[in-house]
């Protein structure tokens, strides 16, 4: 068998992920097959935290930019990656992948509040670590919350999974004559006009601490696994 490049991974997924074929909320078909490619990447003993983000339900930013007071729109925003992470604790549970949901805002009826060494602790274990109400304060992105998170679990690499395959130099999905990278520095991500691959919070909290990033396409099967065994596929950010 062969032998993953990482032993523990921050897997960072939007909303849309969840959507399918609908225009909003959560599809069950959808949310089983992320689940089944996690639950692949789980059986080579690869060790798993997933920060999953909201957009399928509710965007804090777009609220906020219609008139919703920016930090009560984030909170909402937070609330709609908890309705999430709790679609992919039955998807993963019901594959017999043993979870533990933790949230930034505390929540124990539903959720253990994030505690990092009881976190670490799951991960060695074996089980599946969802992260949900990204940093648990407005004005960050689930991508910072991921960033972060990556960091305070000694994770080898944050993946962050999307629809494209990598980097381009412009949106592929509207110039045909887009260029995809196959390595980019945090500089370079930062600074080039038309790169959106994440907030410039989360990447220069990456740069800062030398975690390298790896945007992929999770949208392709078997992409998660390839990512994991450390196969060129998408961009690495480092």
């Amino acid at each position: 068998m062969q032998q993953p490049k990482y032993k523990r991974v921050l897997l960072k997924i939007g909303g849309e992920a969840l959507l399918g074929e609908r225009q909003y909320g959560i599809s069950p078909q959808a949310t089983q097959e992320v689940a089944s490619e996690i639950k692949i990447v789980v059986g080579l003993g690869v060790q798993v935290a997933l920060v999953v983000g909201g957009g399928n339900i509710f965007r804090g930013l777009s609220a906020a930019q219609q008139g919703i007071d920016r930090a009560t729109a984030d909170y909402m925003g937070m609330l709609a990656t908890v309705i999430n992470a709790l679609a992919l604790q039955d998807a993963l549970e019901k594959l017999g992948v043993d979870t533990r949901v933790q949230t930034a805002l505390e929540m124990k009826e539903v959720a253990e509040p994030f505690i990092r060494r009881r976190a670490v602790r799951h991960m060695d274990k074996g089980r599946v670590v969802i992260l949900a109400a990204g940093t648990g304060s407005p004005y960050f992105t689930t991508d910072s919350g991921a960033a972060l998170r990556a960091l305070e679990l000694n994770c080898e690499v944050l993946m962050k999974a999307t629809k494209v395959d990598g980097i381009y130099d412009k949106d592929p999905m509207k110039y045909k004559g887009a260029k995809r990278y196959s390595t980019l520095t945090y500089l370079n991500a930062i600074k080039e006009e038309g790169i959106a691959v994440m907030d410039t919070a989360a990447i220069s909290l990456c740069m800062d601490n030398h975690i390298p990033i790896l945007v992929f396409n999770l949208f392709t099967k078997g992409n998660l696994k390839r990512a994991v065994l450390g196969e060129d596929i998408g961009t690495v950010v480092k």
